[in-house]
């Protein structure tokens, strides 16, 4: 069994567990539970819907890691009160956050860059820049969400934090770690547009999108 193989199959083992964590919702007539695991197995297939609405092919590595990432964040985290029960658990997963919306950021704009659909050309330090501020971004935008999803709905996504029972440590703890996250990737991006080492995360990851979209990558212009 190649790598890829193993990690759809880890990637649709996750999504089953979510059909029947909704199945045993619906079983103990927990509507809403059903309701939010229902969307959150939805958001694990964003990736593949991504793909076919663009045209191209997401890594099976970072399949997995999105999906391992909202099943820990929301099933886990959100359902099952691992926020609450494990103290570092929310600090961890809005790190990993900064890491994979880096990594988006970063390909997006490398995309952009290296394209010869797009008649564009921006030097290794905005690309990394654009990474940061992309991941900083949508973290931004999640704590808008976990606000107004307590004060329609409340639920309580913004949790009690080192004291502070109001939320407002729990958030600027979250953007923080998420900005950590978005700038130790983008450090690693810069350095692979400056240098193009051979090993590394990010080296690893733009290898394998480029192998898997070479359609995608024809332009050729100065490098720095």
């Amino acid at each position: 069994m190649d790598e890829n193989t193993l990690q759809n199959r880890l990637a649709t083992l996750f999504q089953i567990i979510l059909v029947a964590g909704v199945v045993g919702a619906l079983w103990d007539q927990a509507w809403f539970d059903a309701f939010i695991i229902t969307g959150i197995f939805l958001i694990t297939m964003l990736p593949t819907v991504f793909a076919k609405r663009f045209d191209v092919v997401i890594p099976a590595a970072f399949q997995l890691l999105t999906i391992l990432f909202v099943f820990a964040s929301l099933f886990l985290g959100e359902v099952h009160g691992y926020y609450l029960k494990i103290w570092w658990w929310d600090i961890a997963l809005h790190t990993v956050s900064g890491f994979l919306l880096g990594i988006v950021g970063f390909l997006l704009v490398y995309v952009m860059n290296e394209t010869e659909r797009v008649s564009l050309y921006m030097k290794p330090g905005f690309i990394a820049f654009f990474a940061f501020l992309f991941a900083i971004g949508v973290g931004v935008f999640w704590e808008f969400f976990e606000y107004t999803a307590d004060k329609v709905f409340n639920l309580a996504m913004q949790k009690p934090a080192f004291g502070d029972s109001t939320g407002l440590t729990d958030t600027m703890t979250d953007l923080m770690v998420d900005a950590l996250g978005a700038m130790i990737i983008s450090l690693m991006g810069y350095r692979y547009l400056k240098r193009h080492p051979k090993q590394g995360l990010v080296q690893r990851w733009v290898r394998q999108f480029i192998h898997s979209n070479p359609r995608l990558f024809k332009k050729t212009h100065p490098r720095n």
